[in-house]
């Protein structure tokens, strides 16, 4: 009995060691794209800024170089891995058609990434799936077996996130419609967010318990006429994103960007578009 005891015991630690693992506390940023008629300046704030956050790895959501016919691809992969050594943090790179076009641009983005263009990792028990539409609209088949079969791997994890660059979703949404792949396997997964940027707006949408966010410009060009730039209202401002995992919970704060990008505006990202960001634009 003594023994079974002791075994008892042994066990109840393991779970507790187990439970505590599985426990989420943390903070990660959210980068926009930096290019498509990039601003000279405004990325470099971004990441001074958050490197002040101390976030524990970064996300970007693609568009990281100009590329295509507009740049010099290998020699802007160069400048911005010299640029990145500085800061020393972590990043999850998500391939958007800036960065990728052809087989050649390809090779340059894993070398330089160090990652591929279709994987997903976690940390500490939540889930993130970064896919790749950089040369389609919608996601390819393959990709969407992929995310389902390893939603099921990792179907203990929470929360869930899913990044891919252009957001082909919000035709679907904005119809009311959730009758397409991707949703009903965010649904059937209990995944939390959807994420992508492309428009260099921000927005957010959500249906059947599942968000699905564009995070805007953290550098390139803003979008829309010149009555709109610098808007809050109209999503047109240059920011990056910060999230806060606790437990399932998560919390997302939108921050655009201090002087001289921006007017240093904040504001948690569930408000969006009325209630939160009226009273950051008021100054509340």
């Amino acid at each position: 009995m003594a023994v079974l005891g002791r075994l008892c015991f042994f066990c109840l630690v393991l779970a507790a060691c187990g439970a505590a693992a599985a426990e989420n506390d943390f903070h990660f940023s959210i980068v926009g794209d930096r290019t498509g008629s990039a601003v000279p300046g405004v990325y470099e704030q971004v990441w001074r800024e958050i490197e002040r956050l101390g976030p524990d790895f970064i996300v970007n959501v693609g568009d990281t170089i100009e590329g295509q016919t507009l740049g010099r691809p290998r020699e802007e992969w160069e400048e911005l891995s010299a640029f990145w050594r500085r800061f020393g943090l972590r990043q999850y790179f998500t391939p958007g058609n800036h960065d990728i076009w052809s087989p050649d641009s390809l090779v340059l983005y894993r070398r330089y990434t160090a990652r591929p263009t279709m994987y997903s990792f976690t940390w500490q028990n939540a889930y993130f799936a970064v896919l790749d539409n950089s040369r389609t609209l919608d996601l390819p088949e393959e990709q969407y077996r992929f995310l389902e079969a390893d939603l099921r791997k990792h179907r203990d994890f929470e929360p869930k996130f899913v990044f891919f660059h252009k957001p082909f979703w919000i035709a679907f949404l904005k119809v009311g419609s959730g009758s397409f792949p991707l949703h009903r396997i965010a649904v059937r997964h209990r995944v939390t967010y959807v994420v992508s940027g492309h428009t260099h707006t921000f927005d957010r949408m959500e249906r059947d318990g599942v968000g699905y966010l564009i995070v805007g410009s953290s550098g390139g060009a803003l979008r829309g006429d010149s009555e709109a730039e610098g808007s809050l209202e109209r999503g047109h401002f240059y920011h990056h994103i910060r999230g806060h995992v606790r437990g399932a919970s998560v919390r997302l704060t939108v921050k655009e960007l201090d002087a001289p990008a921006g007017k240093g505006r904040v504001f948690d990202a569930t408000g969006w578009p009325l209630s939160a960001g009226r009273a950051a634009a008021d100054g509340r």
